[in-house]
């Protein structure tokens, strides 16, 4: 148990430095269903670049720039999100995603340690811009299942699945 709260906090740590001004982030126990032992390092590195993989995202839809993926995504996430960026491009808009909260929880993590999983109840809104003008708002409540795979240096989200 205390090793546990070990975790939780040293996550909110490096949570806290990450969230931007807008979003606050809770992470909650790590509540693993699995054999490998999850290091804190490990955990919070994972939920930092889940947090950064939000603000690529954030950038690639405001910009229209699928390549702004690259460093976050890979697989079935940055193929969907690439294709999704390509219509709305096509229809001549843009969108801004304003993430408001995350509350996060890893759930599994793979015992040759290729994998972890997480979710995240998310609120953020969703502004659609034809050019610079804003046609409308829409405030979202979402749960995704989110797996991730560790790259070079980095973990890159692989599956990005709303529920």
């Amino acid at each position: 148990m205390v090793k546990a709260a070990f975790i939780v906090g040293a996550m909110l740590s490096a949570v806290s430095a990450l969230a931007t001004a807008q979003a606050t982030v809770r992470v909650e126990p790590a509540h693993l269903n699995g054999s490998r032992e999850l290091a804190p390092q490990t955990a919070q590195a994972a939920i930092r670049d889940y947090l950064d993989a939000w603000r690529s995202m954030r950038a690639a839809f405001a910009q229209n720039r699928p390549d702004l993926l690259t460093a976050d995504f890979i697989g079935t996430a940055r193929d969907k999100l690439t294709d999704a960026i390509h219509e709305q491009a096509a229809a001549g808009v843009h969108t801004a995603y304003r993430d408001r909260a995350h509350d996060l929880q890893i759930v599994f993590y793979s015992p040759e340690g290729l994998s972890i999983e997480l979710t995240d109840s998310v609120d953020y809104d969703v502004q659609v811009f034809d050019r610079d003008t804003l046609v409308s708002t829409q405030p979202v409540h979402a749960r995704y299942i989110v797996v991730l795979t560790p790259a070079e240096v980095r973990w890159q989200v692989r599956v990005m699945q709303s529920q």
